[in-house]
């Protein structure tokens, strides 16, 4: 499993895709965070980093799939898939190898905004005046994002051999999961039952660790739904083998 691992990162890091997803990572969310108007933090005149968790789910929504979408569509399409069954692991170990790979490159992503947080931390006009314990709880939720992310566009590359498809599969789901359910459930028919469809999104559960607590039901949640993308591409994955 750790040679594979270590195979699909270093696949990353010889290519272009991990430095242009990273790159287009950075551009956009320091543009949002320190140079347009409507977002910047020096305009807005709080010490916080909101804008950074606010637009990074919506940044991930393209990045995530477009990082995933090559793992086991690229392996269909040139015939390299049924190798990979010989190996001496199993058809789990496999998928998350590749899903530890992808979602790797995703927290390198993240770790240079890390940056941000110490120029705010130094530029507030009282150094220091911020919320390092919100900052924290919304990294956590910004990471386990992009894990249930990473896990549904795993998902999707397992069911396609083309890379166009798998990424707009995975954009299509992500979206869903992310902020469709808070759609369907602002419909005025569900009465009571809107607060339980709200609760089947992820928007609603990113929010609530956003805000700094750490509820485990938030948290087992994200990681259920994890495991269930990735339990969905094991059955896609064991079924070409029949």
């Amino acid at each position: 499993m750790l040679k594979i691992l270590s195979k699909e990162i270093s696949s990353y890091l010889n290519s272009l895709i991990a430095y242009i997803v990273i790159s287009v990572f950075l551009t956009g969310i320091g543009l949002l965070m320190w140079v347009f108007p409507e977002t910047n933090v020096l305009d807005y005149g709080f010490a916080d980093m909101e804008t950074l968790f606010s637009f990074s789910p919506y940044v991930f929504l393209f990045l995530i799939p477009a990082v995933t979408m090559r793992l086991f569509a690229e392996e269909k399409k040139t015939g390299t898939l049924e190798l990979l069954f010989t190996q001496p692991v199993t058809d789990f170990q496999i998928i998350l190898a590749k899903y530890f790979s992808a979602l790797i490159i995703v927290i390198f992503a993240l770790v240079p905004t890390l940056i941000y947080y110490f120029s705010i931390y130094r530029l507030g006009q009282t150094v220091g005046n911020i919320d390092t314990a919100g900052v924290i709880g919304s990294y956590i939720g910004l990471i386990l994002l992009g894990a249930v992310f990473t896990a549904i566009g795993v998902f999707a590359s397992s069911i396609t051999e083309n890379q166009i498809v798998a990424f707009i599969i995975a954009v299509f789901l992500c979206f869903f999961f992310y902020s469709g359910f808070s759609s369907i459930a602002a419909i005025d028919v569900w009465g009571k039952s809107s607060n339980f469809l709200d609760q089947l999104g992820l928007l609603y559960h990113y929010n609530a660790l956003s805000k700094g607590l750490i509820d485990a039901r938030n948290v087992v949640y994200l990681l259920s739904l994890t495991v269930v993308m990735l339990l969905l591409t094991h059955v896609i994955i064991n079924s070409r083998k029949w």
